[in-house]
């Protein structure tokens, strides 16, 4: 398929796209290798594909059994004929397709006036010579993209069609072209689109940049030249828009058509699908002044092996534009404007960005981008970003920065060193990176507009910044297990909590967000037990409209999760009687001085955390007591490591991050073995996990709702328990990364619900101040004298 075709048949899906996406009954006929439409077309079918097979003639009853067919693609055929009453029962069609077949004459389509009501229609890539539109094409007054292609065009050949708007008139440029002066002007459309070949005619781009507001073109031949002289020889250009499509072009011949065109009354210039040849070792002159108003560059590929990327970041940078674009183009690095920048709105999305953006580095100084002060939209998603930190130094400097986008990055923040964020930042979109709860100490605090869903957020802490503006906090997507407090946000109107982890979420916090318009906690895995009725009730006051909260997709996205006898109910419909969640009152009044006792005991046990220490220390106790007493020398034979860690891939993060560091090396002195160090390429799966299992000491199983899903934590599961039982020792570790209810564990995973029954497992704390004595009793567990390894066993 040659490059032309291409080209057209991603303008023609392009083009396709609005009228087939609501199309239900869709008939595929294509590449059957048929002669004639088939006599059996269901009544139902709106769309009905015929490509691509070897139709030379379209016949009066052809159609008349599908009243209802919006769509109809006869591309790639043999037409050569079609009936004038072929559409006669077919009077909702809006989109016919009939290009690249054997039609010879544009004079002569008196099947048209069957179709008023086409709005879209494809005749590019037929054997007409000339473009002169028959009269049947005036009768198609909603047509809005008219596609066509020939070899001649004179004055008039536009004339039947002078009163239909069009969106858009694409015109496929045959062989060597012979254009009348003014031809297009009796052609009226919003945007002209002409592929163009190696011979076309001037005239035809002149008239296209006099006549019609939009203007692309495809496939400039001569680098551009013929049209940058165009351009510097007009003082007025009535196009606003100008678009150049799949332009393959010297740099030098680039520059200098950008060049001239910012010097025109184009309002927006836009270059996609380009590929550079001649890239600089130096820099290229860049005007200090521009009429343009916003340029876009998209999808450039580089020909080019030596060349100074500098000198071509400072090319765009340094353009003296309102709106600057360079996106989808694998771009590493973007320099600072030499001077200060007129560009109020920036796009590098979907690039290769990393983190020093915009910044360079003196000796050991790293010099920050101080010419971007009037930058007010900045995006940067998609790209390679990784510290949240690095980033606000970045932009410190850009003041009147008011709409960040970091979205789909790798950002982190660990909560270590301070931000500076420029303070008029108010809409940030930070939404699918890696941040933690962390990230509210790192924020811009006049931000109003907040997006961090799809993150690894657990809690909305009290030491978050006070973020007195903040209006809408979209948290979706994230691990939190109930609702956060507004004391930091006192103005907040929106909270966005779906699909996170909140079983029975906590109404009473809602009493602070006195602002609050707009809930949405749908798609959480609710536990339909007495903590949740309080949420329930508000839910249906809510729906009654007797509160100020509206909840987003309820009830529909409201089910619980457990008991199983509520399971899949949506919320509205569950009633919790008030007397199964009160049967202690009666014990309390009775029992009062106990009661109330016990409940301060609680109380400060769990404001200090108490228990959890207690459980720790004696955990800790256990497991040093245990080291203190020898292993007898057979019980180590053939013990290579101190244990095997099985996780799932999920986890992996969490794994490399803190386990293995705070285990291996000098923080904890232990040889760890797990699977992607140690498992034997060329074994089987089993076969390695049985290796490690029989090798390691004790097994540590890193348990998430990842694990439970995960059929080869299973299996190493399965084999550690055995090895456990064949040992008679306690071989076995459970660390739970996250909360994993019973309930949620299926049953055919009985060995690990008899584990987390029978173990006591360790609890991974997100409190920093209780990681160390989780690290020390992990160690404690594992420590073991075990023999030296040779060199072999090394290489094993």
């Amino acid at each position: 398929m040659g490059p032309s075709i291409l080209v057209f048949c991603t303008a023609a899906t392009l083009m396709l796209q609005p009228s087939v996406s609501y199309l239900r009954n869709y008939i595929d006929l294509s590449s059957r290798n048929l002669s004639s439409v088939p006599g059996d077309l269901p009544k139902e079918a709106e769309l009905i594909d015929l490509s691509r097979n070897l139709i030379q003639l379209l016949q009066r009853g052809d159609f008349r059994n599908t009243p209802i067919l919006r769509f109809l693609n006869i591309s790639w055929n043999c037409l050569e004929s079609i009936h004038p009453e072929v559409f006669l029962g077919t009077p909702l069609l809006q989109d016919l397709d009939l290009s690249h077949n054997c039609l010879k004459n544009l004079t002569d389509q008196p099947y048209l006036q069957r179709a008023g009501n086409l709005l879209f229609l494809n005749l590019a890539y037929n054997k007409f010579v000339t473009m002169t539109l028959a009269r049947e094409f005036s009768s198609l007054a909603k047509l809005e993209r008219l596609t066509l292609g020939g070899n001649v065009i004179r004055v008039g050949d536009f004339g039947n069609i002078a009163d239909v708007e069009l969106r858009l008139l694409s015109l496929h440029l045959e062989g060597k072209l012979l254009y009348e002066p003014g031809s297009l002007k009796d052609a009226y459309a919003r945007r002209l689109q002409v592929e163009l070949n190696k011979e076309f005619p001037l005239h035809l781009i002149n008239d296209a940049l006099s006549f019609f507001p939009e203007v692309e073109l495809l496939k400039l031949p001569e680098g551009c030249r013929e049209l940058s002289r165009q351009l510097s020889q007009r003082a007025e250009i009535y196009t606003s828009r100008l678009f150049l499509t799949n332009v393959s072009i010297n740099w030098s011949d680039f520059t200098r058509c950008v060049t001239v065109a910012l010097n025109t009354t184009v309002s927006h210039l836009s270059v996609s699908d380009v590929t550079l040849h001649r890239l600089p070792q130096t820099d290229t002159p860049m005007a200090n002044t521009s009429r343009v108003k916003s340029v876009t560059v998209r999808e450039v590929t580089v020909k080019s092996f030596l060349f100074s990327q500098e000198a071509v970041y400072n090319f765009f940078i340094n353009m003296p534009v309102e709106s600057l674009a360079l996106t989808d183009t694998a771009i590493i690095h973007m320099t600072c404007p030499k001077s200060q920048s007129p560009v109020t709105h920036l796009s590098f999305s979907h690039c290769s960005l990393s983190d020093t953006i915009f910044s360079r580095v003196e000796g050991l100084i790293t010099i920050e981008c101080k010419t971007l002060g009037n930058l007010r939209t900045l995006t940067l998603a998609r790209n390679n970003f990784k510290s949240l930190q690095s980033l606000s130094k970045r932009m410190r400097y850009m003041k009147s920065l008011q709409d960040l986008d970091l979205s789909f990055n790798r950002l982190v923040y660990d909560g270590q060193g301070e931000c500076y964020w420029p303070q008029n930042i108010s809409i940030l979109h930070l939404s699918s990176n890696s941040l933690t709860s962390s990230a509210f100490q790192c924020l811009p605090t006049g931000v109003e507009r907040l997006d961090l869903q799809n993150n690894q957020l657990s809690v909305v802490s009290s030491s978050t910044l006070k973020l007195k503006r903040l209006l809408s906090l979209n948290l979706n997507a994230n691990r939190l297990l109930d609702l956060p407090v507004c004391d930091n946000f006192p103005l907040l109107q929106e909270l966005l909590l779906r699909s996170n982890s909140l079983h029975a979420p906590s109404v009473d916090r809602l009493e602070s967000c006195p602002r609050l318009k707009t809930l949405d906690v749908s798609y959480n895995a609710f536990m339909c037990i007495c903590p949740l009725r309080g949420f329930i009730r508000l839910g249906l006051e809510s729906e009654k409209n007797r509160t100020g909260v509206t909840f987003l997709q309820w009830p529909q996205g409201y089910y619980c999760s457990y008991p199983e006898a509520f399971k899949d109910s949506n919320l509205n419909n569950i009633w919790i009687s008030e007397i199964s969640c009160n049967t202690g009152l009666l014990a309390a009044a009775i029992l009062c001085p106990a009661v109330v006792t016990i409940s301060v005991v609680l109380m400060l046990c769990r404001h200090f955390d108490i228990p959890w220490y207690v459980g720790m220390i004696w955990q800790w106790t256990r497991a040093k007591h245990r080291a203190r007493h020898q292993l007898r020398p057979q019980d180590l034979v053939g013990i290579k490591f101190h244990a095997f860690v099985s996780y799932s891939q999920k986890d992996r993060d969490w794994v490399w991050d803190y386990l293995l560091p705070n285990l291996e090396g000098p923080a904890g002195g232990l040889r760890i073995c797990h699977h992607e160090k140690n498992f034997v390429p060329g074994r089987t799966i089993i076969n390695n996990i049985l290796t490690c299992v029989e090798t390691s000491r004790r097994c540590v199983f890193v348990l998430s709702a990842h694990f439970i899903k995960s059929n080869w934590c299973h299996y190493e599961l399965y084999f550690a328990s055995h090895q456990h039982l064949a040992r008679s020792s306690d071989s076995v570790v459970l660390v739970l990364l996250e909360p994993v209810p019973q309930y949620l564990i299926p049953s055919k995973y009985y060995q690990l619900k008899a584990m987390m029954a029978r173990h006591t497992y360790l609890e991974w704390p997100q409190d920093k101040a209780k990681q160390r004595l989780f690290w020390a009793n992990l160690r404690a567990a594992l420590q073991a004298d075990l023999p030296d390894l040779t060199v072999s066993d090394t290489e094993e």
